[in-house]
């Protein structure tokens, strides 16, 4: 077994040496929280699969053209956490670059931009934004209220 939860996040993570190894930190990479690890200590594999599925469900309930999620991905916060220019000129971040996420990215027909999609047990965010994540844009942050998954 690669990590608690089965996959090869070392093989595709380029910050393994500051990681510390899924199984060494009990699912706490980079210090963090992994979604994953979390689900399968609370619940095991049932759980595991159950909030990845129900997950999947809830973004595609959000009707938003052309975001169709048919599956997620764990990914690292440092990775998708990006930078928001908010109305009032600030910027933001809403994730940890420390934990680790269920997400995907959807690619928009016919145009140069992408759809990503990043979720935990609390909360959901929705972005849209350029090649190599230029330009982001926040398409919706919600607070989800989650069935029975306590981490």
């Amino acid at each position: 077994m690669l990590s608690i939860c089965g996959s090869d996040c070392c093989g595709k993570c380029g910050r393994k040496e500051e990681c510390g190894g899924c199984i060494q930190t009990d699912g706490r990479p980079f210090g963090g929280r992994c979604i994953a690890a979390e689900s399968l200590k609370q619940g095991g594999t049932e759980m595991f699969h159950d909030f990845k599925k129900k997950l999947i469900e809830e973004i595609n309930a959000l009707d938003i053209k052309h975001l169709q999620v048919d599956d997620l991905n764990l990914l690292n916060g440092s990775y998708v956490n990006l930078e928001y220019l908010l109305p009032n000129g600030r910027s933001v971040k809403f994730l940890e670059d420390n934990n680790v996420y269920w997400g995907n990215q959807i690619e928009i027909p016919g145009s140069d931009r992408c759809y990503g999609v990043v979720a935990d047990e609390q909360y959901l965010l929705v972005c849209e934004y350029g090649c190599e994540g230029k330009d982001p844009q926040v398409i919706m942050y919600k607070k989800r209220i989650p069935a029975s998954f306590n981490f």
